[in-house]
């Protein structure tokens, strides 16, 4: 039903200085980037090996639209940061049948375009959309791409330190036995971990598709926390993948980001380091992986 982790979406103020700000920050070039017609919104993407990022501001040269209104009201109430994820489907109509087999209240398939303001490329799709009240509170729909795949590609840049990848994506939890009746039966991801860490004081829960891991984060015995609180889930950081963490942190810096000195990761034999500023409102990390 559910292929790939198709995109993370960052709602950001200005447009062009958050392209600008993540072009330095992955050492990747923007391969995207244009309206939403009838939307009234504009966006910024950024391809990566195995999902991609889509910076989403209003667009000031467009009417009001639903679109644009809820996206201000967001910006407004919560500031910048992680809105929003999208798995990747290769039908939009069998998943939403299967989404509602299994109790989801999904919608039909909904076409959209947009149109890269560089090269003029069209590309199409269809989403298929969850209400906040079956998602935890996150928003979260499936995409089917309607776009001839080469379309969907930019080639890799070959500077030293770039980030290759995203490793996984952040979702802060009250009710971790909830999130696995979602996330695992629900949308039907794989639980790849179920694990509490009583020294830290947290449940964590990996769940894996296309290459990827969205990461559920509770506090260990919070039954208390998610009867009071059963749907709020928070979209809240990004962890991406590097080769060569040390290259990685040198580039960055260089970029002019506040970054921290390399340091053991959680998992055994992966370094980090995190990235503290100019990121709009995402908590970043960046990992090299164990040697193999």
């Amino acid at each position: 039903m559910l292929t790939t982790l198709d995109h993370l979406i960052v709602a950001v103020n200005d447009l062009e200085r958050a392209t600008d700000c993540y072009a330095r920050l992955l050492g990747r070039k923007s391969w995207w980037g244009g309206p939403h017609p009838g939307r009234g919104t504009r966006n910024s993407l950024f391809r990566l090996d195995n999902t991609y990022l889509e910076l989403i501001a209003p667009d000031t040269d467009a009417s009001n639209s639903d679109g644009a209104d809820w996206l201000r009201a967001r910006l407004e109430d919560a500031g910048e940061g992680l809105v929003g994820m999208a798995f990747g489907t290769e039908d939009a109509e069998a998943c939403a049948s299967q989404f509602r087999e299994r109790g989801l209240h999904a919608t039909d398939p909904v076409p959209g375009s947009g149109r890269d303001e560089r090269s003029g490329a069209l590309r199409e799709w269809r989403t298929v959309h969850l209400p906040g009240s079956d998602t935890r509170g996150v928003l979260m729909f499936a995409i089917e791409h309607r776009a001839p795949a080469e379309e969907l590609v930019a080639e890799p840049e070959a500077a030293a330190g770039v980030v290759s990848g995203l490793d996984h994506v952040v979702v802060n939890t009250a009710d971790a036995d909830g999130a696995i009746e979602l996330y695992g039966h629900a949308l039907g991801i794989r639980l790849a971990l179920d694990r509490t860490f009583e020294k830290r004081g947290v449940r964590l829960l990996f769940f894996r598709i296309g290459g990827t891991t969205v990461e559920l984060a509770a506090r260990a015995g919070g039954a208390a926390a998610a009867q009071s609180d059963p749907v709020s889930d928070r979209l809240w950081g990004l962890a991406y993948k590097v080769a060569d963490v040390d290259a990685a942190r040198t580039r960055i810096a260089a970029a002019g980001f506040d970054v921290t000195s390399v340091r053991s990761g959680n998992k055994s034999g992966t370094r980090v380091c995190s990235v503290r500023a100019d990121t709009h409102g995402v908590p970043t990390l960046l990992i090299e992986p164990a040697a193999v």
